[in-house]
């Protein structure tokens, strides 16, 4: 399935009709001819990429979260934030919006779309209880809602107590709206103000297109946000809302993971510059914290207030607003963001309850133990050395690929696979290995798949994930610390098994892979070779934007990775490096190991 962006030409149409729809009500207040006039304010506070998080708690190390900077999580420490704000401001309006990236994340909210889907049990979601008590205004929905496909995302949707927006997420047969598109809310400013109509609309995020394509291929649609934004705001002014606030599931910087074949992945700015009549955006998804930034929108001549608060419960954005009423209009005469932590606040005590029960349940689930590792395996050098801790994801993934095809027109091909992503922090410990252990290797819900490459289609993969390290001359000092180039994620840096490999940190970009032979021998991979490769459903979709990888499956048996992982190794019962470690990449200088 290809999503259906707006070419230019609609685009400029749609931002034409913006502007004419938007451009009498955006126009900046004129000062009082005679006196002060009255003024009311408004309050917003914005959560986004809470990715399941709810109790101050850290699954995979079994105590409170912590981290170098001392921050906190949780929706338990939000609501606190947020109930204290709200007290604040009695007699006074405040809304509450979320900007999508709610249940997934945790083992907790895994638990409930996996061991005990709400969705077979009917119970409600944790999620759906803590947001709940909170009261949300509306949520966007982010892309990891579709992680575990529509029929539980329907069934979180129908459990919350308030709406959930995605204005480009579009019926793939009706071509109509798949969700609530955005909601118009009257709002009290305090006594003897006239209504206020605040429109909210929301925006998801077009790469679940790629990300979870076989939970929405030729089911739905996933529109440009710029453009739908442009269709939208008029609509919503037209209908008589008097300030538009947008809460999108798209960063700011105006880029993407992906390639060009889809709208753009974080484009925040973009609209605000683009669309003329949007007063305010709390976005998220890039998990960064832009306390405040003004983007002029160029028809207008208005700045328009952007914020994101940054993952998983640390930060509360709070937007505030001044407005006056002249000749019967609305107008906005100040605005300004700002960031609250919150590690300033203890957990919110009737959320915790409300989740409780799930909370232990998660917990005890994730302490039971799978297998004995004969030793300490650990991640840390994973980045730039060879360890049996990857090696492990990738015997059980070639494994599993191996199984389904014997006897099939596959079946005489080598099958090589990728570890990718994985956690840099991993450590199964010499002794009992518990179910936590293995997620923390493997924290994302991705499941195996196959496909056919040839050897330069190999080649080029290597090449593209070895641009991960910087440059470095022979003879000058290889620091482990700094050895990556932080303009790439580590995330996208991936590991194979079932060949041998060298990268020559030395080479440039694109020449690094030296040595490409086949497994204990000095035989050149030919161009042409066929292998079978064991991918998780994320590359293989286009996510990293990896060449070559974007090709039909032959193997796709919807198998989760994190939980072969855990059957493999309670099949077993126990984890020994000696099954599995085969030592086959490097990187070199020149030909030398660096390590």
């Amino acid at each position: 399935m290809t999503s259906s962006p707006a070419g230019p030409s609609r685009r400029q149409v749609l931002v034409a009709a913006a502007a004419a729809a938007a451009a009498p009500l955006v126009t900046a207040a004129p000062a009082a001819a005679a006196g002060k006039p009255r003024s009311w304010d408004l309050t917003l506070l914005g959560t986004s990429d809470t990715h399941g998080n709810v109790y101050n708690w850290d699954y995979y190390r079994d105590t409170e979260y912590d981290d170098s900077r001392g921050n906190d999580v949780g929706v338990a420490k939000l609501a606190t934030l947020i109930n204290q704000i709200r007290a604040e401001r009695r007699g006074r309006a405040t809304l509450v919006l979320d900007a999508g990236d709610t249940i997934q994340g945790t083992p907790l909210a895994t638990y409930y779309a996996k061991q005990e889907p709400i969705t077979v049990t009917g119970e409600k979601h944790p999620m759906a209880r803590a947001m709940n008590i909170i009261d949300y205004d509306a949520v966007t929905l982010g892309n990891h809602e579709f992680n575990y496909g529509l029929p539980l995302l329907d069934k979180w949707i129908r459990q919350l107590g308030f709406p959930a927006l995605a204005a480009n997420a579009v019926n793939a047969a009706t071509g109509k709206p798949a969700f609530q598109p955005y909601v118009i809310k009257k709002v009290s400013l305090g006594f003897a103000a006239p209504t206020l109509r605040v429109g909210i609309l929301g925006l998801t995020n077009p790469g679940t297109t790629i990300w979870d394509r076989a939970h929405v291929e030729g089911r739905l649609r996933f529109d440009d946000m710029i453009a739908t934004a442009a269709r939208y705001v008029p609509i919503m002014r037209q209908r008589g809302a008097d300030l538009i606030l947008i809460s999108a599931h798209g960063g700011d910087s105006g880029t993407s993971s992906y390639g060009p074949e889809l709208p753009v992945e974080n484009p925040t700015a973009m609209i605000a510059a683009q669309v003329p009549g949007i007063d305010a955006i709390l976005f998220g998804h890039a998990h960064a914290e832009v306390p405040e930034r003004f983007v002029t929108n160029p028809t207008t001549g208005e700045q328009v207030l952007l914020s994101e608060p940054s993952r998983w419960g640390q930060r509360l954005t709070r937007m505030d607003f001044t407005l006056t009423r002249e000749r019967g209009r609305w107008k906005i005469t100040k605005k300004g963001a700002t960031l609250l932590n919150t590690n300033t606040v203890v957990e919110d005590p009737k959320v915790l309850a409300a989740v409780r029960k799930q909370h232990e349940k998660t917990v005890a689930y994730v302490n039971q133990v799978v297998a004995r590792s004969t030793e300490e395996l650990s991640a840390a050098t994973s980045r730039y050395q060879d360890t049996p801790i990857l090696d492990f994801i990738n015997h059980v993934q070639t494994e599993a690929v191996t199984t389904a095809l014997a006897g099939g027109e596959y079946a005489d091909l080598p099958v090589l696979s990728i570890a990718a992503p994985f956690s840099r922090s991993a450590v199964f410990p010499a002794g009992d290995v518990l179910i936590r252990d293995v997620a923390g290797l493997y924290v994302y819900d991705n499941t195996l798949e196959a496909v056919v490459l040839r050897g330069a289609e190999v080649r080029a993969y290597l090449e593209y994930s070895a641009k991960f390290f910087r440059t470095h001359a022979v003879g000058t000092p290889v620091d482990p610390d700094t050895i990556s180039d932080p303009a790439v994620p580590d995330y996208n840096y991936d590991v194979f098994s079932g060949l041998d490999y060298d990268i020559d940190i030395s080479r440039p970009v694109g020449q690094r892979i030296t040595r490409l032979v086949l497994p204990g021998t000095d035989t050149p991979v030919g161009d042409d070779a066929r292998f079978v490769v064991a991918v998780n459903n994320y590359r293989r979709s286009g996510g990293g934007n990896f060449p070559g990888i974007v090709k039909t499956q032959v193997y796709n048996a919807q198998q989760e990775i994190r939980q072969l992982l855990i059957d493999w190794a309670q099949e077993r019962g126990v984890i020994d490096p000696a099954d599995f470690f085969r030592p086959n990449w490097r990187l070199v200088r020149a030909g030398v190991p660096v390590f």
